[in-house]
């Protein structure tokens, strides 16, 4: 059995499945934002409690919003910034005490996407993820390609291509103003309705306004889409913007 758990910045997700893909049990839970270590426990029980479950035990990967430094093999690029700067693939081993592998998520989901899903056939192939954050990988011959800063594909700290005078840079967890990020995320959307609305609503509960006929939803879904089909029309290659030292 395979064991998969998605960290990602708004939840934690497993699923048990057999080894030729077919679903065997998903669990999910929101992520602890601000708890690193119980990020960490609430992986571990994830993982028993699929076990428990399929009454099986698997090989355990796990695919994180960041990537891992080479050398020191800590956390760095992560859009749940929790994760900068801890020895991530150290305290799931000492947590979990069993081999397990520690990758990008964004790598790991152009790696299948490469293998047995839309990019089948292609040599090089480049996935985008849209969610609480915003992060893209390569592939090349089915295979993840990291890059010489290991963040080959990664496009969130690229800024905004052609903004206009109403797009005042906005700052970005990295440090710096105006990154892809802060413009085309799932927040950053949540972001955009809030200042024109003064309610906080998730991004399901403003699509499911536009789809019912609100205006301004449907300008703020506009306006996002707009922001997002620039961004992968200039900036669908390895990073022009390595992440910035820390």
């Amino acid at each position: 059995m395979l064991i998969g758990i998605d960290w990602g910045g708004t939840k934690v997700e497993g699923v048990a499945m057999e080894p030729d893909g077919r679903e065997l049990l998903r669990l999910r839970h929101d992520t602890r934002r601000h708890d690193y270590a119980g990020c960490i426990r609430l992986i571990g029980e994830m993982i028993a409690a699929l076990e428990e479950k399929t009454g099986r035990t698997g090989s355990v990967g796990i695919g994180i919003p960041g990537a891992l430094e080479p050398k020191s093999r800590f956390s760095k690029g992560a859009s749940f910034t929790g994760l900068l700067g801890q020895p991530v693939e150290r305290d799931l081993d000492d947590a979990l005490k069993r081999p397990l592998r520690v990758e990008n998520d964004a790598d790991c989901f152009a790696a299948s996407e490469a293998v047995d899903g839309a990019g089948v056939g292609h040599n090089v192939v480049f996935a985008v993820i849209l969610g609480s954050g915003a992060g893209a990988g390569i592939a090349v011959g089915g295979r993840a390609h990291d890059g010489p800063n290991i963040s080959g594909g990664e496009w969130w700290h690229n800024p905004l291509p052609y903004p206009d005078i109403t797009k005042v840079p906005r700052p970005c967890y990295c440090g710096r103003h105006g990154c892809l990020e802060t413009w085309v995320s799932g927040r950053a959307f949540e972001a955009d309705y809030s200042r024109h609305t003064n309610e906080e609503l998730k991004a399901r509960a403003i699509i499911e306004k536009m789809r019912a006929g609100d205006r301004l939803c449907g300008l703020l879904w506009d306006r996002y889409v707009n922001r997002v089909a620039r961004g992968l029309a200039t900036n669908s290659s390895p990073a022009a913007r390595t992440f910035p030292p820390r």
